[in-house]
Order: C-alpha cells, then sequence, then structure tokens
C-alpha cells in the first residue's frame, strides 16, 4: 500500500493528555497539555509547551515551577474540560471536583486524584512558534500506593492512563511486552519471543 505525503505536522501519535496544575494560593490552575514527554534521564529532565496566550504560561512563567499529573481513563472528561475552560474565569480544581493535594518540593498544589504527578522546576524557555516550550527538572514524584507492590516495585500499567491521537482520547489496552523482551533469554540462554517460545532458526 502507498503513502500520500503532506506537508510537515503535528502528526505524532499517541500521547499523554497530562493535567498541569501550576501556581499557589488564589492563582492555582490546571491546564491540559498534550506536547509533553521526558527528555532526559540523569537528571530527570521533561518538558511542556504552552501557547503563550494561555492564562496558565504566565503562572508558570512566574513562579517556574508546575506538576505534570497523569490522567487517567476515568478522568478524560475532566482532563478535556480543563483544555477547553480558561482559568481566568473558571476555579477549575472546584468546577471539576478536583483535590488540591500539597506537594512535596515545590509550591504548587499536585491533583489528589491522578495516580502519579511530577513535580517540576522550570530550567529554561524556549520561543519555538505557536508554544513556548518550558523545560524542567523533574524534582519529585508522587505515586498512588496501590500501584506499588510489596517489593517496592511499580506497576503503572494498572494506572488505566489515558491516551490522546488527532484531537481523539483513548485508554492504553493490551499490553505487547516489556522493555527488552525481543532479546530477552530464557534460563537455557534461548532468546524468548513474546509468546515465550524460543524462535526457530531460519
Amino acid at each position: 500500500m502507498g503513502k500520500i505525503n503532506w506537508r510537515g505536522g503535528a502528526l505524532v501519535a499517541p500521547v499523554p493528555p497530562v493535567m498541569v496544575s501550576c501556581g499557589s494560593d488564589d492563582k492555582t490552575n490546571i491546564i491540559t497539555i498534550a506536547w509533553t514527554g521526558i527528555i532526559n534521564t540523569i537528571p530527570p529532565k521533561t518538558y511542556i509547551s504552552v501557547r503563550p496566550k494561555r492564562h496558565s504560561y504566565n503562572i508558570i512563567k512566574e513562579s517556574g515551577e508546575f506538576v505534570i499529573n497523569l490522567t487517567p481513563a476515568s478522568l478524560v472528561r475532566t482532563a478535556d474540560f480543563c483544555g477547553i475552560y480558561t482559568g481566568a474565569k473558571v476555579d477549575k480544581f472546584k468546577k471539576c471536583g478536583l483535590t488540591p493535594a500539597p506537594s512535596a518540593a515545590v509550591s504548587c498544589v499536585s491533583i489528589a486524584e491522578c495516580p502519579m504527578s511530577l513535580e517540576c522546576r522550570v530550567t529554561d524557555i524556549i520561543p519555538l512558534g505557536s508554544h513556548d516550550m518550558f523545560l524542567a527538572d523533574i524534582v519529585s514524584v508522587s505515586v498512588d500506593e496501590s500501584l506499588i507492590d510489596e517489593k517496592g516495585a511499580l506497576h503503572l500499567e494498572c494506572a488505566n492512563l489515558a491516551a490522546f491521537a488527532h484531537g481523539e482520547y483513548f485508554e492504553l489496552g493490551k499490553k505487547l511486552g516489556s522493555f527488552g523482551f525481543s532479546v530477552r533469554k530464557n534460563k537455557k540462554g534461548k532468546n524468548v519471543n513474546k509468546k515465550g517460545k524460543a524462535p526457530h532458526k531460519g
């Protein structure tokens, strides 16, 4: 099947529709962001890209802090609402029935109903065009206890996280494998495919 070439566009998918909380006291707000991700491991760094005209833009720019709250499928409608209405006119915590929770390392609150919150401190602001990118250090992470087993291992697959692709929301579904499964070896030293069987030599 052939492909049709279009001009360049923002069509990477899926992406996480996270709810970013920012500000403190009377300036607390939530903005839904899809342009986000991890850009470095050590030190852990992330980014969010925000249009300068958004209400949260100046709040984040002035405070230098924000919290990325991962969105479960159960809160997709809430995330969509927070991405449409402006915090200049709506108290989104109150309107959506969300609970502001104290953060461990930053002054802005986290969202208690979200299974994981990444507390971030801005290091750079990069103008890109339609959006400005806030580069940030991830200074603390809070995780729902229900996602941690008795050995202390994180099971984020149990959080029923949402995904966003080309204007539509989805719930993460069937697990296909884990990192390194394509080359993982069984106890006998043979490579194992995703069905747990050693592949035939061909």
